[in-house]
């Protein structure tokens, strides 16, 4: 039987996943009475959100026009920009790859740095335009932009509509006729990619493969190559909806293999699968370590809840290898975890994940990057937690992690995108006009700018129609200060922050009156100071509740009415020494809202 690898690859929501259900009901891999939208999509927040966070694999069964059966493996991958990596394991598993369009917003972002992915694997592109039913598509103007911006030839472009099913058929043709068959030798030792695994509670972690080299088969003892562990391989089989056995995965074949790894840290996404006795001369290229670059810290509401968080953190790792942590303690929040996420999509989908699926209730600490600081005795250590701060007394120089992002947005929007990037200390170093209505920006920026309400406030002063990639580029020297939040002049450690110098003051500001709206009064004042070092940058003032202690002097002498105010203004004084003041979640998510919320 003739065999096709291919991936769906596209920006986000230009329709990967719809695409991807047309073709599995084509294939009749599944009733249309069992039948749901985002086939593919296993988790409730993939659907809710309508986006893709795991790549899946489904082998489809086709019959071509000259009567030919074949095997079509099928990559779905995530649009999104936190999970490049997985993208890119998942093209090299592939000869070739859909190339989504979508008719109605045309190339964007993504689709640029998707593509130059499956161009750097030498992958046959099909460029598919889709949502041609919509009444906003403009198929003539996305055949231009195909030929201009990525280069490709428009002429061999095919347009769908994967809502309607127009165009499934001539598609699954090209496929079969374009992409060429897997090359690979059965005789030669195993060698096999690791694109992708997931976690299941009675087998243990199902790894994907794609099969290069050799065969694969029951009972046959395996090595990964990164981690050089061995183990004996219990079950082989492809992706079918459903997990379907198999005798043996030969070469050029896309599968998953069963061997007792209890979990998902074992194997490495990218790592290579060779024989133990017989193992192939070196590993496949491309193989790298997940680095988080984002860092929060995660706290139970009630400290009592430390050892469930600690199990459920364990479990959600199980499914999720990108995510690290690790033992924190804070003094206002008691025990928890610091964690490294992908980006600021990863780590929400954490922190709904540990809400959802195991009933946690947590505070997430403001996000973070990991700063690098030189010290006046020569040494040089990476800081990600604000607590880890070395004292502005031994530090030589700082320096901050940059990103290269690249904006793609209707001209119309230009001069609102571009103040926003200045203002987040964004330097232009590209400006290119696509064609009359787009344009492409490049600028280098740090990455803790784009953390906090970047991303929204390019969505709404755009209307949604700008696009955003990035890559970090490396380290550049910053002026780095550490924000100290005082509230009733005790410093709270879980609200530190490390900030750019020039914006210490404005963020001290937007804390301390946040705090103010959150806290609840007490019997005395509560001043909330942002502070940098000893030095006081901003403040906002809880009033106190007041008694009316002059209600039982009606008429008498002004000085019965001096000292029972003398007596209450003793009696505060003497409270705000010894008087806690207890911080509610509500205010620790207050702190993280963008500015419009």
């Amino acid at each position: 039987m003739d065999t096709r690898n291919f991936c769906i690859i596209a920006h986000i929501d230009h329709g990967k996943s719809t695409l991807a259900d047309r073709l599995i009901q084509k294939g009749r891999l599944v009733a249309d009475r069992d039948f749901q939208d985002q086939m593919l999509d296993t988790m409730d927040i993939e659907r809710e959100r309508g986006i893709t966070i795991k790549s899946q694999a489904v082998t489809i069964p086709w019959t071509g026009a000259d009567g030919t059966a074949y095997e079509l493996n099928l990559v779905d991958t995530p649009g999104h920009v936190d999970f490049t990596y997985e993208v890119s394991r998942a093209i090299s598993a592939c000869e070739g790859a859909l190339l989504l369009v979508d008719a109605t917003q045309g190339v964007q972002a993504q689709t640029l740095s998707n593509m130059y992915l499956a161009l750097e694997q030498n992958l046959e592109i099909i460029p598919v335009i889709n949502k041609i039913d919509m009444a906003a598509a403009d198929i003539p103007g996305t055949k231009a932009q195909i030929d201009r911006d990525l280069g490709l030839d428009s002429g061999g472009a095919l347009a769908v509509s994967a809502r309607e099913a127009t165009g499934i058929d001539e598609l699954f043709e090209a496929i079969v006729t374009r992409i060429p068959a897997p090359k690979g030798d059965a005789a030669l030792p195993l060698c096999a990619l690791i694109f992708d695994c997931h976690y299941d509670p009675y087998r243990g972690v199902i790894v994907h493969i794609r099969v290069f080299d050799g065969t694969v088969k029951k009972g046959m003892k395996i090595r990964f190559m990164a981690t050089r562990t061995e183990y004996e391989v219990e079950t082989t089989g492809v992706f079918k909806l459903a997990l379907a056995e198999t005798e043996e995965l030969p070469a050029g074949s896309v599968g998953y293999i069963i061997a007792g790894v209890k979990t998902v840290s074992s194997v490495r996404v990218g790592d290579t699968v060779t024989g133990a006795e017989n193992p192939c001369a070196s590993p496949l290229p491309g193989f790298r370590e997940i680095k988080p670059v984002v860092f929060s810290s995660i706290y139970p509401v009630d400290s009592n809840d430390y050892e469930e968080l600690k199990t459920s953190l364990e479990k959600l790792k199980l499914n999720d290898a990108s995510l690290v942590f690790e033992q924190d303690a804070s003094a206002a929040l008691g025990f928890g975890f610091r964690s490294g996420f992908l980006g600021l999509l990863h780590l929400e989908v954490v922190e709904e994940r540990l809400e959802r699926e195991f009933g946690q209730a947590v505070i997430f600490t403001a996000p973070s990057v990991k700063y690098r600081f030189y010290l006046t005795g020569g040494e040089e250590v990476l800081v990600d937690n604000p607590t880890e701060y070395p004292g502005a007394g031994v530090i030589e120089s700082a320096e901050e992690p940059y990103i290269r992002a690249a904006i793609i947005t209707p001209a119309a929007y230009l001069g609102g995108i571009m103040t926003l990037c200045t203002e987040k200390r964004g330097v232009q170093t590209n400006m290119t006009y696509l064609d009359e209505k787009r344009v492409e920006l490049v600028y280098d920026m740090p990455l803790a700018e784009v953390l906090f309400d970047f991303y929204d406030r390019l969505k709404s002063t755009s209307r949604g129609y700008a696009s955003f990639d990035y890559d970090i580029t490396g380290y550049r020297p910053s002026e780095l200060v550490k924000l100290d939040i005082l509230l009733n002049g005790k410093a709270v450690d879980a609200l530190s922050q490390l900030v750019f110098r020039d914006n210490a003051y404005s963020r001290a500001r937007t804390v301390c009156e946040r705090l103010r709206d959150e806290i609840p009064r007490q019997q005395f004042k509560i001043p909330i100071q942002g502070a940098i070092g000893g030095q006081i940058i901003a403040r906002e003032t809880v009033n106190a509740l007041r008694k009316d202690v002059l209600a039982k002097c009606y008429g008498g002498d002004i000085t019965r009415k001096r000292k029972l105010l003398e007596k209450q203004k003793e009696g505060k004084k003497r409270m705000k020494m010894v008087g806690d003041v207890e911080l509610p979640q509500s205010a620790f998510l207050a702190v993280l809202k963008t500015k419009d919320e």
